[in-house]
């Protein structure tokens, strides 16, 4: 097959390395827009699950991505004065600018080309290939060629956030909450290398006018909430950019779905075909899951089909599993992003069941039950079996059901 990803992102350069290793004789060209190590953003976070799948498809990429993670196991809370450290799962942190120079890289031993500056303009034709893959992003301007044959459909957060660095290494995934005049301001803070991490401020619409950060500029408004995290930072500065030009922008989170993930020859993979708010830390692993379950899809073909005889089974099937696996993630990512939107229902909590909530935030049950009784029922459900059953089939039943009569309403 001739193949063009559009978009040098986790999911594009992995694809093209699984589809290289599957058959040498694809012709695999990757068009990135941007500069050769230009890129946005600052670490990623994923869980010990997607190293064994990186194993399984590469297991090259998979040890140099393992070799350049940091590691931790517990998470902290603070808020206000009051700590709390809860010790939970393995996580990882990895720098989006070093996992995408390893995937490239490994892309480029097997044979596929790399372009960078070669943007696929929005009026421009589509790569001659067999197959287009659409990994160009959110704002992919590829979907938005025939955005009604896929369906788009866009939804935006309430809160505002955005997307910072420091040079304060973290050892734990750390959540830290600041109550201002104007209401609470917190940020999500994780080291992804030996002098960086990524801090993700977030807050509602309310107290980011009051705080003015509407108004200020980049360096005004970094140095505000240096000054507001001054605990947490520890006389440590936060970045705006990991690369030169631009500035970091406050954002509302875009929740994108897509009706269908496929129009011809074209193909959505990673946020291009769908998005999961950043509190649950998912993105770019699903990225890469997107990448393995089209490049298995693809590689079921007959070997008598080559080129684009039949693509449109294997591009049905490949957006059938991964839709069918999304569910339960969108649905955690949803009310996590709600948890968020309606702190102040659990902010004054005493500290060990506020953390316990918080880390509780994907349950669908939790935004229907008093705060103080859902942590008593969950505490309680650890224990008997019984409980456990009723909880797992109550969440989702309870959330169907208020979901479905606010609609009607």
């Amino acid at each position: 097959m001739k193949i063009a990803c559009v978009g040098g992102g986790p999911a594009g350069l992995y694809l093209s390395i699984l589809m290289k290793r599957q058959d040498p004789d694809h012709e695999i060209t990757v068009h990135e827009r941007n500069p050769a190590g230009s890129t946005y953003g600052w670490g990623v976070t994923y869980w010990g699950s997607l190293l064994d799948k990186l194993e399984a498809g590469d297991p090259e990429s998979a040890r140099v991505v393992r070799e350049n993670s940091v590691r931790w196991s517990d998470g902290v809370a603070h808020v206000g004065d009051r700590t709390t450290t809860h010790h939970g799962d393995e996580g990882f942190g990895i720098g989006r600018g070093r996992l995408l120079d390893i995937l490239a890289e490994r892309a480029r031993s097997l044979g596929v080309r790399v372009e960078f500056e070669d943007e696929v303009a929005d009026g421009a034709a589509l790569p001659d290939a067999d197959l287009v893959v659409a990994c160009d992003g959110v704002r992919s301007g590829v979907r938005e060629r025939h955005a009604d044959r896929f369906g788009t459909e866009t939804a935006l957060g309430r809160n505002r956030y955005i997307w910072l660095g420091t040079t304060k290494v973290f050892d734990a995934f750390t959540f830290a909450f600041v109550r201002t005049p104007h209401g609470w301001i917190w940020c999500y803070a994780y080291g992804f290398g030996d002098d960086r991490s990524t801090c993700v401020v977030e807050c509602s619409p309310e107290t980011w006018t009051g705080l003015g950060l509407d108004r200020a500029d980049e360096a005004e408004g970094l140095a505000r909430l240096e000054e507001l995290f001054v605990k947490l930072l520890d006389g440590h500065r936060l970045i705006g950019r990991a690369t030169a030009g631009g500035s970091a922008q406050w954002l509302n989170f875009r929740t994108l779905t897509n009706r269908s993930w496929s129009h011809g020859n074209v193909v959505l993979l990673g946020d291009a075909a769908h998005t999961t708010h950043y509190s649950i830390g998912a993105g770019t692993t699903l990225a890469l899951e997107d990448a393995i379950a089209l490049a298995d899809a693809l590689g079921k073909r007959p070997a008598s089909e080559p080129g684009r005889a039949g693509l449109a089974p294997a591009l049905a099937a490949y957006e059938k599993v991964r839709k069918a696996e999304l569910l339960s993630v969108q649905s955690a990512a949803r009310h996590s992003a709600l948890w968020y939107e309606n702190l102040p229902r659990y902010i004054d909590l005493p500290p060990a069941q506020m953390f316990a909530l918080l880390g509780q935030r994907h349950s669908p049950l939790l935004p229907y039950v008093p705060p103080q009784l859902y942590y008593r029922l969950d505490r309680a459900a650890g224990r008997l079996e019984s409980l456990r059953r009723l909880k797992r089939w109550l969440g989702p039943k309870l959330a169907r059901t208020l979901h479905g009569t606010a609609a009607k309403g």
